[in-house]
C-alpha cells in the first residue's frame, strides 16, 4: 500500500482526523511537531544542516528528505546530507532531484537505508521539471499537489508514498471534501469534509495500487 502523509506542524485537529483515516503524520522540522512524525522535511528555502540533523536525531522518523538537488555541482553536498540523515531514519532517505541528468548518479542505498526519489508535483508555485522517464522504475515520493495531479504523475512513476495538505485547504476554505472520483461534496462542517477527503483519497490509492500489481 502506498503511504499517505499529512504534513503539518501547526495543528492537532486536522492531523488527528488524517491519522484516524490511516494517514501518517509529517512535519517540517525543526518546527514543533504535535505527534511523533513518520515523515519529516525542512524549509527548502532556508536549509540549515546542523539544526535539521539535530531534529532528526530527536525524532528518528521513518522517512526524511534532504537538501534539494537543484544543480549537478551540489551532488556531493546532497549525498553528504543523505549519508548523515541515513543514520537517523528508520526506513528511507528522500533525495529530490531537480536538475536534469543527475538521477543516474544517485545510489539506490546510502548509509544502509533505501534512497527514494522525491518528485515535486506541479502547482501554481512550480514543481519538478525533470521528465518522468529519467526516474525510470526508481521508488518515488510525491511532494504536494492536488490528488488529481498526484494520480496523473503516478501513471508514469513508481510511487511508494505521497504527502500533501490539499484536502485540508479545500475543507478549510470551502467546507468541501472529495469522493474517490474527485467529485466535490459539501457536508455539514469543515472537519467532516476533510475526513471524507482523507478516506476517499486513501481508498482511491488502494484501488490504484491493486490495479498496478
Amino acid at each position: 500500500m502506498i503511504h499517505l502523509i499529512y504534513c503539518s506542524a501547526r495543528d492537532t485537529e486536522w492531523a488527528s482526523i488524517a491519522i484516524e483515516a490511516g494517514w501518517h503524520y509529517g512535519a517540517q522540522l525543526p518546527n514543533a511537531a504535535h505527534f511523533a512524525p513518520d515523515f519529516v522535511d525542512q524549509d527548502w528555502n532556508n536549509p540549515v544542516r546542523a539544526q535539521y540533523l539535530a531534529a532528526l536525531r530527536e525524532n528518528r522518523p521513518r522517512w526524511a528528505t534532504v537538501l534539494d538537488l537543484e544543480r549537478r555541482d551540489q551532488l556531493a553536498e546532497v549525498l553528504g546530507w543523505a549519508e548523515d540523515a541515513a543514520a537517523l531514519v528508520q526506513d528511507s532517505v528522500i533525495i529530490i532531484p531537480k536538475a536534469f541528468g543527475v538521477i543516474g548518479l544517485l545510489p539506490s542505498v546510502i548509509g544502509g537505508r533505501q534512497v527514494v526519489l522525491g518528485y515535486s508535483v506541479r502547482t501554481a508555485f512550480g514543481g519538478t521539471t525533470v521528465p518522468y522517464h529519467e526516474f525510470g522504475h526508481r521508488p518515488v515520493h510525491l511532494l504536494g499537489g492536488s490528488p488529481r495531479a498526484q494520480f496523473q504523475a503516478a501513471r508514469f512513476l513508481n510511487v511508494v508514498s505521497a504527502d500533501g495538505s490539499w484536502a485540508r485547504k479545500i475543507a478549510n476554505k470551502f467546507a468541501e471534501g472529495i469522493t474517490t472520483t474527485f467529485q466535490r461534496v459539501k457536508p455539514h462542517d469543515r472537519h467532516e469534509a476533510f475526513s471524507i477527503s482523507c478516506r476517499s483519497i486513501r481508498d482511491r490509492w488502494q484501488m490504484f495500487d491493486k490495479g498496478h500489481k
